[in-house]
C-alpha cells in the first residue's frame, strides 16, 4: 500500500479546519447550572457545543448519538472492538484581562485566541478532522473508531459517569487534552472542603471584624481575585497602608475603598491550572494571610490563621503533614481553589493531586485529624483514582511509532498532575496537543492554539487512529 502523506491530507482541508475551529470556539460552553433544563442539564452553552459537534459529525456521515444530553459520540468503521478518542466541549470560565474577546476566536500571530482553544475544543476539532481524513481515504479498519464527547470534564465528570452507564467501553483510546509525546500516568485527584462554623464568644478585644470574604470559583483553578469587606474599629489608616505594602511586596494588583463605613479590599493575583498551583498567584490565600496579620475578631482569626499556618505558600502539603512524591508522577500538590467566609463561618475548597503510589486513605485521615484539631471538618469529598498504563502496552507502542515517524523526535513517556478522560479507560493515555517547549496556557487569559500545531496534531491523530484501528 502506498505510504499515506498525513500532513498533506490535513493541508488539503486546512482552511475548513481553521474556520470550523473558530466557529466552535465562539460558543460560550461554560457550565451554567442556574440555567439548566432537562434538555440542557449543564446549561445552554454546553448543550450548544455538544449539538454543534453531533450535527457536524452527522453531516460528515458518522453515526451520531446523544447520550442523555450529557455526552455523545461520533462513530465510523467496523469491528467488535472500539478505539476511543475522548474529548470534551466544556470550558472553564473565561476570567478577566483578555486582549481580544475570549469567544471571538481572533487570529493573531498565527494563533487562534479563545477560551477552550487548547483545552479542549481546538484539539477536539483536530481529532474530528483526523477521523474525517481516515474515513474519506476509505482505509480498511478492523476496529470501530468512536469520538466520545464529554460536557463536564472541567467540573464533576457527570458526563463520563452517565455515558459509560449506557454505552460500550472502548478497548483502548487516547484523549487529545494534554501534552505530546505520551502521558501514560496521571495523578489521583481529590476535591474536598475544609469547613469552619463560627463559635459563640464573649467580649473580646479586636480591631477588625470580617463581614464577608470570597475568592475563587473552581477547585481546579488558582483564584486570581479576592475581595473582603471589613468593619474596622481602630487604625483604619494604618490597615490601608499595611494593605498597600503587602500588595507591593507580593506583586499583586488590587484596590481599596470605603463603602458606607465598610472597608472593602481587593487583591488581583494570577490564575493558573490547579494541577500546579505554583504557576499562579493565589489572590485568596494572599488575602487570608494578610488578614491573619491583623487583630481580627475570634472566628475570623481562627479561619484566616488556619490558611496562613497550613495552606499559604505551601502547595505540597508539608504543613498538613501529607507531603509525598514518587518517581512515576512526582509531588503531591494542593490547590486552594475556593475560599468563603461570612458571619456564619467559612470554607476552603481544596483540589489535591496525589501520586500513583500514594495511600489516599492515610492522607485523608491525616488531613481530617489536623483539621479537627483546629475546629475544621472535611466535607464534600470526591476522588478520582490515579491512572497508569504499562510501557509495553499495545496502545503505547503504536502511539510511540506514530509520534516518532511524524516528528522525528523520541516519544518520551510523561506523567501529569492533570486528569484527562484517558483515565476512564483501562488502556487509555493522554496524547497531545501541546508540543514540547510550548507554554501551557490552559485556564489562563489569552488562551490560544498555534495554527501550525493544530495542523500537525491533526496529522498525528489521523495516523494514530489508522494505526490503532486499521488492519
Amino acid at each position: 500500500m502506498e505510504t499515506i502523506q498525513w500532513f498533506e491530507e490535513v493541508e488539503k482541508r486546512k482552511d475548513e479546519l481553521i474556520q470550523q475551529t473558530q466557529e466552535f470556539l465562539k460558543i460560550k460552553s461554560v457550565l451554567d447550572e442556574e440555567k439548566a433544563t432537562e434538555e440542557a442539564p449543564l446549561g445552554p452553552g454546553v448543550k450548544e457545543a455538544l449539538d454543534y459537534m453531533l450535527r457536524l459529525g452527522e453531516k460528515e456521515g458518522f453515526t451520531a448519538r446523544n447520550v442523555g444530553n450529557l455526552a455523545g459520540h461520533l462513530e465510523f468503521g467496523e469491528g467488535r472492538e472500539i478505539v476511543g478518542v475522548l474529548c470534551h466541549v466544556d470550558v472553564v470560565p473565561e476570567g478577566d484581562g483578555w486582549t481580544s474577546g475570549p469567544y471571538e476566536a481572533e487570529i493573531r500571530d498565527g494563533k487562534i485566541f479563545a477560551r477552550g482553544a487548547i483545552d479542549d475544543k481546538g484539539p477536539t476539532m483536530a481529532a474530528f478532522y483526523a477521523m474525517k481524513i481516515v474515513k474519506e481515504l476509505g482505509l480498511p479498519l478492523k476496529r470501530r473508531v468512536r469520538m466520545i464527547i464529554g460536557t463536564d470534564e472541567e467540573s464533576d465528570w457527570r458526563c463520563v459517569e452517565h455515558y459509560f452507564k449506557h454505552e460500550e467501553m472502548p478497548a483502548m483510546g487516547f484523549a487529545p487534552d494534554a501534552d505530546f509525546p505520551i502521558i501514560y500516568a496521571e495523578k489521583g485527584i481529590a476535591d474536598f472542603d475544609l469547613a469552619y462554623k463560627n463559635q459563640a464568644v464573649g467580649e473580646e478585644d479586636h480591631d477588625v471584624e470580617v463581614l464577608s470574604f470570597t475568592s475563587g470559583r473552581r477547585y481546579n483553578m488558582v483564584p486570581d481575585f479576592a475581595t473582603v469587606s471589613l468593619h474596622v474599629l481602630k487604625y483604619q489608616t494604618e490597615i490601608i497602608q499595611r494593605y498597600e505594602d503587602y500588595k507591593k511586596q507580593h506583586g499583586l494588583g488590587g484596590s481599596c475603598h470605603v463603602d458606607k463605613g465598610t472597608l472593602v479590599l481587593d487583591f488581583e493575583g494570577v490564575s493558573a491550572h490547579g494541577m500546579e498551583p505554583d504557576h499562579g498567584k493565589n489572590a485568596g490565600l494572599h488575602m487570608a494571610e494578610f488578614l491573619a496579620s491583623l487583630k481580627l475578631d475570634f472566628n475570623a482569626r481562627k479561619f484566616m490563621g488556619f490558611a496562613a499556618k497550613y495552606l499559604g505558600g505551601d502547595s505540597r502539603g508539608r504543613a498538613l503533614g501529607v507531603a509525598y512524591s514518587d518517581e512515576i508522577t512526582g509531588d503531591l500538590t494542593i490547590n486552594v481553589g475556593k475560599l468563603r467566609y461570612d458571619e456564619t463561618g467559612g470554607s476552603f475548597g481544596l483540589n489535591m493531586r496525589y501520586p500513583v503510589t500514594a495511600d489516599i486513605d492515610a492522607i485523608i485521615s491525616t488531613i481530617k485529624d489536623m483539621a479537627a484539631e483546629e475546629g475544621f471538618e472535611m466535607e464534600n469529598f470526591t476522588n478520582s483514582s490515579p491512572h497508569h498504563v504499562a510501557e509495553d502496552d499495545f496502545l503505547i507502542t503504536k502511539l510511540k511509532k506514530v509520534y516518532e515517524e511524524q516528528t522525528g523526535e523520541k516519544a518520551e513517556l510523561l506523567s501529569i498532575g492533570g486528569g484527562t478522560y484517558a483515565r476512564s479507560l483501562k488502556s487509555g493515555v493522554a496524547f497531545g496537543p501541546l508540543f514540547p517547549g510550548r507554554p501551557d496556557i490552559a485556564h489562563q487569559k489569552d488562551e490560544y492554539i498555534v495554527i501550525d500545531d493544530l495542523l500537525r496534531a491533526t496529522a498525528i491523530y489521523a495516523q494514530a487512529i489508522y494505526e490503532l484501528a486499521g488492519e
